[in-house]
Formats: structure tokens, sequence, C-alpha cells
């Protein structure tokens, strides 16, 4: 497992800007295209099919980069990773901004992703080595809150632009605030790794001066934890993402209204941002299973309840409960990565451990979609619901002993927390 800095010395201060500042700036600019990038793709000339598959391009784009994300991280460090992805998003804004053509708008929103993506995996290996252990899945969680809050601010940034210019000019702001995180992440250090090589036995520091890291050795070095842990992460993830792609759907087939949908939405998210940091305190406080086992079980319980609810109030109770699910848990990816992670190699174990959530994320609404097609939306969720409580039970199984494996080959200085 890496090393990190010691709890002795750490205060949050000096990190507060650097570790959160580009994420929240990044964070904005992808909520405003959230409702933008499908109305251009339609203005455009697609069809409904068509525009949805250019949204997915982003998604796409995430899932290839993660893999190559972490070799990028490794050669260049965190802080060149975080500048060359906030510049390359950038311009793949600009690029969208000036297209006039669905092929044009496809390839940046898909070189978008990429960018995401390393983005996102810099920002995680340099967190791990950062923050020390003891605080470790706060400070992770709390990523997760402020992406969350960015998500929440971006679209009414959006409409704000659009009131003022046009659709196109959101484009734009997406590329000002790539900047804005690519000028923040220039001024971040990066952080001297001693800590994580000395922590590294012997035998692995020999072999590794004399025989590359690649991804394949590291497949093969860590298959146990990425059969175990890894495959619980990533059926956790399919149970997050299905929970936005079946709620709104059963909502809209409850004849419930846009603005109540809306309304249940927004004190769903609230509930969830509220809990995103003693999610984290727990973790730390408590270990990462005695959190992330019940905040799976809740969102795979409201998934599973939700076929009986035809209410607006039962709709809302089970959306509350998942997002309390899903806002105890944020971070609990991030953070058992970092567990896992070894000290040699560890931005490339990052990229394969995101790869994992990745597929997670896109499969949980392609498992929803493809049951849809076949059977009622019911039997997606009550799938999916069964999904969420396989994952409880494999996070319970498979994270105590992985985890303290992990854990025992930390630094001196923190105690493992699971």
């Amino acid at each position: 497992m890496t090393g990190t800095r010691s709890a002795d010395d750490f205060r949050w201060g000096p990190i507060l800007v650097p570790a959160y500042g580009p994420s929240a700036l990044a964070s904005v600019g992808a909520g405003a295209l959230v409702p933008i990038v499908p109305l251009t793709a339609t203005a455009e000339g697609a069809g409904i099919g068509v525009a949805a598959l250019v949204v997915a391009l982003a998604a796409v784009g995430q899932l290839c980069g993660d893999l190559p994300a972490g070799a990028i991280a490794t050669r260049l460090g965190e802080r060149r990773a975080l500048i060359l992805a906030g510049l390359v998003d950038a311009a793949a804004m600009v690029l969208a901004y000036l297209s006039t053509s669905l092929f044009v708008l496809g390839l940046a929103v898909f070189v978008s992703g990429l960018s995401g993506s390393v983005f996102n995996l810099a920002r995680h290996s340099w967190m791990t080595v950062a923050v020390p252990l003891r605080f470790r899945a706060r400070a992770l969680s709390s990523l997760g809150g402020v992406t969350r809050i960015g998500a929440f601010l971006g679209p009414f940034a959006a409409a704000a632009t659009v009131s003022v210019w046009n659709v196109h000019a959101v484009y734009l702001l997406a590329a000002a605030t790539g900047i804005g995180a690519t000028l923040i992440a220039a001024g971040v250090r990066d952080l001297d790794d001693t800590a994580g090589r000395s922590a590294a036995p012997q035998a692995v520091r020999s072999q590794a001066s004399a025989q590359k890291v690649t991804i394949r050795s590291l497949v093969s070095s860590n298959r146990g934890v990425l059969r175990t842990l890894g495959v619980g992460v990533l059926l956790l993830c399919v149970a997050r993402a299905s929970r936005d792609s079946v709620l709104p759907l059963w909502a809209e087939a409850q004849q419930l209204d846009p603005a109540t949908i809306s309304i249940i939405f927004g004190i769903a998210a609230g509930l969830e941002l509220l809990l995103v940091y003693p999610g984290g305190a727990a973790m730390d406080r408590f270990g990462r299973v005695a959190v992330g086992v019940p905040a799976t079980a809740a969102i795979g319980l409201g998934l599973l309840l939700l076929p009986l609810t035809s209410s607006a109030v039962g709709i809302a109770v089970l959306a509350c409960v998942m997002g309390m699910g899903n806002g105890l848990s944020s971070g609990l990816v991030l953070t058992l990565g970092s567990d896992a992670a070894p000290a040699v190699g560890r931005s490339q174990f990052l990229g394969i451990w995101r790869l994992f959530a990745d597929v997670g994320r896109v499969g949980g609404p392609g498992l929803v979609a493809l049951i849809a097609i076949f059977a009622p939306l019911a039997v997606g969720s009550l799938a999916v619901g069964a999904v969420s409580m396989v994952g409880s039970w494999w996070l319970a199984h498979f994270s105590p002993q992985l985890v303290q494996r992990r854990a025992r080959r930390s630094t001196v200085h923190d105690p493992p927390t699971s």
C-alpha cells in the first residue's frame, strides 16, 4: 500500500485549494454540459437515439482513458497530468463550440471524457499521498462532495449563460472552468513519494528497479484484490448508476409531473450532501466496511422496494433512503482504491481500479435499459436491487482481510482503519 504523509504533521489548510479547487471548477463545467450536449446534438440534426449516443461518448471516453491515465500520471507526475488534462479538456470544449457537425461534436465529447479520466486519476493519486491514512476517507469523501456541489451548480451556470448569450456559449463556459482548474493545478507542488517507496517491501523495490512496472504485472500481482474487492466496487457502482436511471423513469411511469420529480430529486440530493462528510469521518473512525456495507444495502433496499410504490410520498421516501446510502458511501470507491494501491505502480493501479468502477457506472444503466426492452421497468429495478445486495455482501465478505493486509504495509504512523 502506498505511504502517505504523517498524521502528526498534517494540516488541512495548505491542501484545501490544491486538493479541491481544480475539482470544484471542473465539476461546474461538467455539470453545465449535462443538459446542453443533447440539446446541441439535436440542433445539429440528431434524433433522440443519436443524441443519447453523443452524450454516452463522454462515458466511453472515460472508460477508454482509465488505463492510459495511470501511465500518463506515472510518467508526467500528478501535477503535470492535471495541467495536461485541463488544457486538453478546454481545447475539446472550444472545438465543441466551433463544431457544425455531429461528428466533430461527438469527437469533442469523447476527448473530454478522455481528459476527465486523466484529471480524476491524477487527483486521486495526488490525494492518496498528500493525506495521511487516518484522514483519508473524509478527505476523499469531501472530494466527492465538492464534485456533487459543482455538478449541482453547473446547470444553473448554464442557464445564466444561455440567457445572456446562447446555448453554444456554455461550451466556452466549460472551457473557462477547465482553464481555471489548470491554473490552480499549476500551483500544486509535486509530492515527494519517498514515504510511499520506503513503505514498499525491499523485494518489491528491487524487482521494480530491475523490471518496468506494467499493467499486466500489476494485474498479476494484485489479482486477489481486483477479483474480490474490485468486483465489489464494480457492483457498488452498478447500484449507484442504476438508481439515477431507474428512479426518474419509475416516477414518470407513476404519472408524476416533472416539477414533482425534480423536487424529489432535490430533497434526496440535499440529504445526500449533508451526509458526505459524516460518512467519510465514520469510515476513518469505524472502518470502510462499517459504512460501505449498510450504505450499499440501503441503495439496494430502495431499488427492491421501488416497484411497490406509486405515490409521490412513497417514491420520495425511497429516494431519500438511496440518497442516504449514496451520501454515506461518497468517496468509498476512491478510499478503497487508495487503501489497496501498492507503493510501486500506484497511479497505474488506480487506473485499473477506476476502470472497474467505470465499467459499473456504464453497465448499471445499460443493464436497466436491456432488461426494460424485454420486461417491465419493475423487473429492472428488482434486478439491480438484487445486484446491490450482492455487492453489499461482497464488500462485507472480502473487504476486511484485504484492506487490513494492505494497511499493515502502510506507514508506521498510521494504524489500519478497516
